[in-house]
């Protein structure tokens, strides 16, 4: 096998060759590392590449297996680890010079659980400045570039992951997502993302952002996403929000199928604007996963979708509050748009926000109580095929000092409610972008969301497409 070989093959594959000993962990690690050594300087997927580590781990992982020990689920594949995650040996820098090369002494959970199953880390990837924006630039390690097309947008703030994924840098990547940053790259890059329902991953430290930020699995396969996830998830001490369950069967019971399930198709959430190449890409994808599964597809225009705007404005600025501290002698060498961000949210009183809380919550209430007639909604991931990723809007959209939500309407929602939504590729632009098709579930249907997801994979396949690099 080649090096390429390698680094596109699922884990679902590669992991039953590495236990039989048809490939060795360091002809995994060996084979990947060459490969973003090629192509990295054009990708700019990581913010901090661990290769001499990588390459002992996967030594210390061969002797193990050959001692014929107990070997975890994720024994000598590589995984990749966000670099808002904290991880003990590599620096943890956000995105943002004043973090940089700053280094913490322990593991968030969900990088900690990936090891003990056996899997070894490559490196951090890239995020926009502290995971603000879904844009993937940011002061300190510049453009990620979209493997797709050159000097385009790759999403964020998961802008590495996606880049990574993509380029075949390995099967398996962590993401996170507080307003769509696991979606919005997999939807820009072209391949599967997880949010999962709220508390299904631990995420440590806890984010200050209400209760909306995830941890979950960016991969080219859903079966990929499955195996990932059945190691990620779980209760956590450390993390006070998480779910009570362990993970279901996700990888055992994916082809059990949709037949049955009653699926809603909105194609702009009653309000979201939307280019009309993507808006065709994804009906057409959503008739075509409807009629795989038997059933019809009915257009809705959910009465909440309207109401997020208003909301996610607030909350986002507000929000980005906590990063005033460090404007005196950060702001020249920070995202002027996060800056415009931050001001904006200094505007927001109190009494303002905990308005606002008490709308959203209400907001949440008529989310799920809609989700009571139905399994799966589908949607749009992100309105815009990928544009250039010195831009924070698109050149043909209204402009703004910060609001790149306007954009990524279809994410947030489901952040606040804690939905499980996942992201396919669904095609291509007459440009050669690809456009994702989102899915929602019901709150804790994780399992629900994966299967209607591995549905979709097998009427529309996508992950023998690789871009040229």
């Amino acid at each position: 096998m080649t090096d390429d070989d390698i680094g596109f093959m699922p884990a679902t594959e590669l992991g039953p060759m590495i236990r039989q000993k048809k490939i060795s962990p360091v002809e995994v690690v060996s084979s990947i590392l060459a490969r973003v050594e090629r192509l990295e300087p054009r990708v700019n997927a990581f913010a901090y590449l661990a290769a001499d580590r990588a390459m002992d781990q996967a030594r210390k992982a061969e002797a193990e297996l050959m001692s014929g020990g107990p070997l975890g689920p994720l024994h000598g594949l590589t995984f990749t680890i966000k670099d808002l995650f904290w991880a003990k040996d590599m620096p943890t820098q956000t995105g943002s010079f004043i973090n940089q090369g700053k280094m913490i002494a322990e593991d968030s959970p969900a990088v900690a659980r990936m090891y003990e199953a056996g899997a070894i880390a490559l490196g951090k990837t890239t995020v926009s400045e502290f995971g603000w924006t879904g844009v993937s630039s940011c002061p300190l390690t510049g453009i990620t570039h979209n493997p797709w097309k050159h000097g385009y947008n790759a999403g964020a703030s998961s802008a590495g992951a996606g880049a990574a994924s993509a380029a075949g840098y390995g099967a398996l990547h962590q993401g996170s997502d507080g307003a769509g940053s696991v979606r919005m790259p997999a939807h820009f890059c072209g391949i599967f993302g997880l949010k999962p329902t709220y508390g299904r991953v631990p995420y440590y430290p806890v984010g200050a952002g209400d209760y909306t930020s995830h941890i979950g699995p960016m991969t080219r396969t859903v079966a990929d996403g499955a195996l990932m996830m059945s190691v990620m998830a779980g209760p956590h001490p450390l993390d006070h929000t998480t779910l009570e369950a362990w993970p279901a069967d996700y990888l055992g019971r994916l082809d059990d199928g949709i037949k049955g399930k009653r699926i809603a198709y909105s194609p702009d959430l009653g309000h979201a604007r939307v280019d009309p190449d993507v808006a065709k890409l994804v009906r057409d994808a959503a008739e075509a996963m409807a009629k795989a599964a038997g059933t019809d597809l009915i257009e809705v225009k959910p009465a909440w979708g309207p109401k997020g705007r208003p909301l996610i404005m607030g909350f986002w600025s507000a929000h980005m509050t906590r990063l005033a501290q460090y404007l005196p002698e950060w702001e020249d060498k920070m995202d002027p748009h996060l800056v415009a961000c931050i001001r904006d949210g200094g505007k927001v009183s109190m009494s303002q926000y905990q308005g606002m809380r008490s709308e959203k919550y209400a907001y949440i209430a008529e989310i799920n109580t809609w989700f009571e007639e139905w399994d799966f909604l589908i949607t749009p991931t992100v309105s815009v095929a990928a544009f250039p990723a010195d831009r924070l809007i698109p050149e043909h959209w209204p402009q703004h000092p910060w609001d790149w939500i306007q954009w990524a309407e279809f994410s947030y929602p489901f952040n606040m409610s804690g939905n499980p939504s996942a992201t396919v590729p669904c095609g291509f632009t007459e440009a050669g972008l690809p456009v994702g098709l989102q899915i929602t579930g019901k709150r804790f249907d994780d399992l629900g969301v994966f299967q209607a997801s591995r549905h979709f994979e097998k009427t529309l396949p996508w992950a023998d497409k690789r871009p040229t690099l």
